[in-house]
């Protein structure tokens, strides 16, 4: 293929959509009731949430800014997918392009910074119960909240800079959706900067976030052992929904990194639309499940909300 820089690139085509013919209309139906779900789900766990003041405790809110994540997420990819199953010409303009990287980067990194925060108030409200509102105020949760989407921004668009003076040898991204690493491997020029930020990010992220994570839990797991059963009991009932989510996430994102990085032309062409389709619906359609089912307080108020009788009753936590 000619080369060219990044001015000359007006769009990127999507490799990984094959002409399915009527099939595709198949595929359409079971992304519509995916992203249905999604949006019905979060939406309705949120509201949940919002009236009623039992549950205006810091836990359920940063399960907010979680859900509102989900959203985000799924309303930044699906409306794409959708959009190209019924398209005969999978192109994207490489504006859009990019500002669809800048939209699945954003929610995998809010993603995270939301499960480390929501693992050291765990540790908050398991280790030290007496001090739990003394230093889980109102105040540092608001803060904490706008760190989980205020850093990710910064970070992310110093990330994807770069991109704009690169020279690429090509326009065919081999993915569902744009990836920053998959139009970084297209250039002719020089990556030094690109990739250097790149692992320096990464690395700094999951020492971090991931750092914090293993400190809440170390912590919490010590307090178990030397706690009575009560105290065990308390903490796998409030820390699993929060452990599922973060190992759903994980899986996620592993298996993305996976063909996103490495030549994947052997898997089988339908796995990996399965992987990359599984990347962005596995924690919209995981988290409302997995908190609305084993949180007691949200299971308690969701079959009143159905039921039509909407009762305040004080948190646990």
């Amino acid at each position: 293929m000619m080369m060219m820089n990044y001015t000359q690139v007006s769009f990127f085509i999507m490799g990984s959509y094959v002409d399915t013919g009527l099939l595709r209309y198949l595929c359409f139906l079971v992304v519509v009731c995916l992203y249905v779900v999604i949006v019905v789900s979060n939406v309705f766990l949120l509201v949940v949430i919002c009236v009623n003041r039992s549950l205006h405790e810091p836990m359920y809110l940063f399960l907010c800014s979680l859900l509102v994540n989900e959203l985000y997420g799924s309303s930044g990819l699906f409306p794409f997918l959708l959009l190209q199953i019924l398209s005969d010409v999978h192109t994207v303009p490489a504006a859009f392009c990019f500002l669809q990287i800048f939209c699945l980067y954003m929610y995998a990194n809010v993603e995270f910074y939301n499960l480390a925060v929501m693992s050291y108030d765990r540790y908050v409200a398991i280790c030290h119960p007496l001090q739990y509102n003394a230093r889980m105020t109102l105040q540092k949760v608001s803060v904490l909240v706008a760190l989980s989407w205020f850093l990710p921004v910064v970070f992310i668009v110093v990330m994807i800079s770069p991109n704009a003076s690169l020279r690429l040898c090509g326009n065919v991204i081999d993915g569902l959706y744009c990836n920053n690493y998959a139009v970084v491997k297209l250039a002719c020029s020089d990556t030094t900067v690109n990739n250097v930020y790149g692992l320096v990010y990464t690395f700094t992220v999951l020492v971090g976030l991931a750092g914090l994570i293993l400190y809440s839990y170390t912590r919490i797991l010590r307090v178990c052992f030397s706690g009575s059963r009560q105290t065990r009991q308390k903490a796998v009932s409030t820390c699993s929904p929060h452990l599922a989510s973060l190992i759903n996430f994980f899986f996620g994102c592993f298996f993305e990194v996976l063909q996103s990085r490495f030549d994947m032309s052997s898997v089988p062409h339908m796995l990996r639309v399965l992987l990359s389709v599984y990347f962005i619906c596995c924690q919209p359609l995981f988290n409302p499940l997995v908190y609305g089912l084993n949180l007691t307080n949200v299971r308690l108020i969701c079959r009143r909300l159905l039921a039509g009788k909407i009762t305040a009753k004080r948190s646990d936590f």
